[in-house]
């Protein structure tokens, strides 16, 4: 019986090792609770003080030429705060659990998340410089699932499903336009949020 109890053990500190070295497990469950965070502020301030909520493909109220360059502004600021409380969060995750941040696993990670990300943001700018504002909020979700889709393979299988979601959200962003910004801001706000409180309560505790 001894014996058995012992092989159960091997196995799964050789799986967990395993696991170390083939999945991103850095990943903050606080990092994606601020991001969404972030992303409600910003939709917020995008609905309340640009009055953007476009109810048509190609409809911007107001001064068109303003309007973007604030969404723009405002967009990058959330951008960065998000990736930079990620990095932060995930490399002092990563230091107290002894561990690289940069290793051959985030490296792949960050490779199969930056194809999508990428076709993604050169898509909105096209979509953008065609005046078609309407479909940019629901794009970003699919792109964005496609990239967490991807990262999947490397890092919590939660992931995966976050991505399948918010594909999911985009795609109904496209067929109501009216309702894009309020998917956007469920699924870059209240998704992460209760993303990260799931990672948080189930692997960080």
């Amino acid at each position: 019986m001894k014996k058995e109890k012992d092989y159960v053990g091997d196995i799964a500190a050789i799986r967990s090792m395993m696991e170390r070295t083939s999945k991103f497990l850095s990943l903050s469950g606080w990092a994606g609770i601020m991001a969404g965070i972030y992303a409600l502020m910003g939709a917020y301030v995008a609905y309340v003080y640009f009055a953007f909520n476009p109810d048509e493909v190609t409809h911007v109220p107001g001064d068109e030429g303003i309007v973007l360059l604030k969404l723009i502004a405002l967009a990058v600021v959330v951008l960065v705060l998000a990736i930079g409380t990620a990095i932060f969060l995930s490399y002092k995750k990563a230091d107290k659990r002894g561990e690289r941040i940069w290793n051959t696993t985030s490296r792949r990670l960050l490779i199969n998340m930056s194809v999508p990300l990428v076709a993604g943001g050169l898509l909105i700018f096209v979509l953008i410089s065609k005046g078609l504002i309407g479909l940019v909020a629901p794009f970003t979700l699919v792109f964005y699932g496609l990239a967490l889709y991807n990262a999947g393979n490397f890092t919590y299988a939660e992931v995966r499903m976050l991505g399948l979601i918010e594909i999911v959200l985009g795609l109904v962003g496209l067929c109501f336009i009216g309702y894009g910004l309020l998917c956007w801001a469920i699924g870059f706000g209240i998704l992460h949020i209760i993303y990260g409180i799931y990672i948080h309560y189930r692997y960080e505790r």
